[in-house]
């Protein structure tokens, strides 16, 4: 006997619906330039891109600063260039 999937079993494409609002938190060592940086990635990917939503956290020792931006998110392609270019650039330590 043979059973087949119908469409509508089959798992969606993306969980994420497009265009969305979408956080990406970038952490780094807490240096000059690093909110600038991630601000003119964010601009790169969402020319829209709201620089006053920017969140800021600080490690425990304040060593690292943790930055969250807000994109709106228009593809996957999107967004994996974004995190790849977030993830490559030298102020950057992590990317999530």
């Amino acid at each position: 006997m043979t059973t087949s999937r119908s469409d509508s079993s089959a798992p969606p494409a993306s969980l994420i619906e497009y265009p969305s609002q979408f956080p990406i938190k970038v952490m780094g060592l807490k240096v000059e330039g690093l909110v600038a940086a991630i601000t003119h990635i964010a601009h790169q990917f969402d020319p829209a891109f709201d620089a006053a939503r920017i969140e800021l956290r600080e490690s425990k020792g304040g060593k690292y600063l943790g930055v969250t931006i807000t994109i709106t998110a228009t593809s996957r392609e999107q967004l994996d260039e974004l995190y790849r270019t977030l993830s490559t650039h030298p102020m950057v330590k992590v990317v999530l």
